[in-house]
């Protein structure tokens, strides 16, 4: 057991995903002894859905404590102040939301879930009576008591609680009272506590992701063969591909507002690059980026220290991009139309899914359920997503950390381009 527990997750996932696609060929070509399993014991491809299923619904559990916990800590903990921090945030906020942008418009185009059709089992939506009214939609989110939107799991007016709670506390936190600056403290702590109790019960749950996307690829591959998994293949294309795109947005826009050009950015930042991509961490990468801001492109630690910190926790643009194009790839393959308003629900939420991803242990799947019941998408095909998930954790991760020190350079400036020239590394 302690050896298991030594092997990444990520080389677990791979594993089941190899051991299901055998299991499953096996099953659909009809070997000989599954057959014979089959028919003694009613054990199909099938058989194997309750798996994810019970996964799924642990994930659901935990996502809203995670989230609400996570929103509120992130916005109390946020030590940002003056005309700068205002600059920064508006560097994360747009960038956040031009990353959605970009997934959205590389999704509609290619089409990665139209290929999957066939995996799919849902029909979709009905059409509704009424057309789509963006508003009536926000409007009815908004919670009329405190109770019913954790019992009903609505993500959204758990995060629009979370927020106002959040806003409330940190300007408490200000109140000349003692006594009750005294009390909010307390309760700060009671709910990081709280934050800290559920991401330890989600690292147990993590231990089970393997067996989810085994069950999957083994039920899918038996009931529609290799070449649905295979289809897969275009689905990574178009999120890396949209991921170049988001990357070299941050390399035009940081070569127009600083004094630091693209070819040395890449080469100052390399190891923070390689390291989040190996690490699949923007946390774990942290001291690796800061050391690349300051030493490699002679960045200031003041700079550094704002960008990239604070940078860690609020910018998460690959991640929302992925989870943007999560939604629309899963509607297009069970045939159901997302209308542009309901895509603006998704922009909305993944941008506040994003700022609560801080310290939030594999975020991404955490986060995209909320994205998911925000506009009613069946969640129980993301399994599916995690069986190359491995893979794209590492792909969006080095945007998160290119993101943060593209950030860090606009926020330096221009400067004295004669004075402090980017060094080149050793």
């Amino acid at each position: 057991m302690a050896a298991y527990k030594r092997i990444p997750l990520f080389l677990k996932i791979i594993l089941s995903l190899f051991i299901g696609a055998i299991l499953g060929h096996a099953w659909h070509s009809g070997f000989g002894p599954l057959v014979s399993l089959s028919e003694s014991t009613g054990i199909s491809g099938e058989s194997f859905k309750w798996i994810s299923d019970l996964v799924l619904r642990v994930l659901r559990l935990l996502a809203t404590p995670l989230i609400f916990t996570a929103v509120i800590g992130s916005i109390i903990g946020a030590n940002i102040t003056g005309r700068k921090a205002g600059k920064l945030m508006w560097l994360l906020m747009s960038n956040t939301i031009v990353a959605i942008l970009v997934g959205l418009v590389v999704a509609n185009v290619f089409q990665p879930g139209s290929h999957l059709r066939n995996v799919f089992t849902e029909k979709g939506a009905a059409p509704e009576k009424e057309p789509y009214n963006i508003w009536n939609h926000l409007l009815d989110s908004v919670p009329t008591d405190f109770i019913s939107p954790f019992q009903k799991n609505d993500i959204i007016g758990i995060i629009l609680i979370a927020i106002a709670f959040g806003v409330a506390m940190r300007m408490l936190l200000l109140s000349e009272n003692p006594a009750l600056k005294s009390s909010i403290e307390h309760f700060q702590k009671t709910l990081n506590a709280f934050f800290q109790l559920t991401s330890k019960v989600l690292h147990w749950v993590f231990e089970l992701v393997p067996l989810a996307v085994f069950a999957v690829v083994t039920r899918v591959v038996a009931t529609k063969g290799l070449e649905s998994l295979t289809g897969m293949g275009v689905w990574v294309l178009s999120v890396v591909f949209a991921l170049l795109i988001m990357g070299a947005f941050y390399l035009i826009r940081m070569s127009i507002s600083s004094r630091i050009s693209p070819i040395a950015f890449l080469k100052g930042g390399k190891d923070a690059f390689f390291m989040a991509f190996s690490t699949a961490s923007s946390a774990a990468t942290l001291p690796v980026t800061y050391r690349c801001a300051t030493e490699n492109l002679k960045i200031k630690d003041e700079n550094a220290s704002m960008g990239i910190m604070v940078g860690g926790t609020f910018n998460h643009d690959g991640t929302a991009l992925y989870e943007a194009m999560a939604a629309l790839f899963i509607a297009q393959g069970i045939g159901m139309h997302l209308p542009v308003g309901q895509q603006v629900i998704v922009v909305i939420m993944s941008v506040i899914a994003s700022v609560g991803a801080a310290g939030i242990p594999e975020a991404g799947l955490v986060t995209m359920l909320a994205v998911f019941k925000a506009v009613n998408l069946p969640v129980e095909y993301i399994p599916l997503l995690l069986t190359v998930d491995w893979f794209l954790d590492r792909c969006r991760t080095t945007i998160n950390v290119m993101g943060d020190m593209a950030s860090t350079a606009i926020l330096e400036g221009r400067g004295d381009s004669t004075e402090r020239l980017p060094a080149e590394p050793a």
